[in-house]
């Protein structure tokens, strides 16, 4: 069985994570889906909330393609994550040239402490290349309508959130 590991801080999951995650699915037979627990980041989500976005829109994903989607909060390194739930691949997903300089520098860093795992990149789909979660929570603390770019639940999230 191929284990892949998507890693990621998902604060909030958006379409273009969901597209990556459906498109890794066609390349291995279980995902997993890492939560970066980053506490210098300051998330607008609580780990509890991330988790339960992701699990939630991944349901269908998984069904819909038969791989397993496991959802995994880690705080460590991103190899040893990989470590933990026997991943041998960790897809990354790829906006644009910035993207990959530092993919690049992780993917070299990744292989000197275990070059076994492997690192595959996914080019987001034109549609999604813009999306970043830091620019659609940006626009949802501005009043903006972020509809596009992400889930009607996590919309949802974000419209309760900036609220408050």
């Amino acid at each position: 069985m191929r284990t892949g590991l998507y890693p990621g801080t998902f604060d909030p999951i958006t379409h273009g994570h969901i597209d990556i995650i459906r498109r890794a699915c066609t390349l291995v037979d279980r995902l997993v889906i890492g939560v970066a627990i980053n506490r210098d980041k300051g998330p607008l989500f609580n780990l509890e909330e991330r988790v339960a976005m992701i699990e939630a829109e991944c349901a269908r994903t998984a069904n819909a393609t038969g791989v397993e989607i496991v959802v995994h909060p880690f705080e460590n390194l991103l190899i040893h994550c990989a470590r933990d739930v026997g991943a041998s691949v960790i897809v990354r997903g790829l906006r644009a040239v910035s993207d990959f300089e530092y993919e690049f520098q992780m993917v070299g860093m990744n292989r000197a402490l275990d070059n076994r795992v492997e690192t595959v990149f996914l080019m987001a789909d034109a549609k999604n290349q813009a999306i970043a979660s830091r620019l659609v929570k940006e626009i949802a603390r501005l009043g903006g309508d972020v509809t596009k770019f992400v889930p009607p639940a996590v919309n949802d999230a974000l419209v309760a959130r900036y609220a408050r």
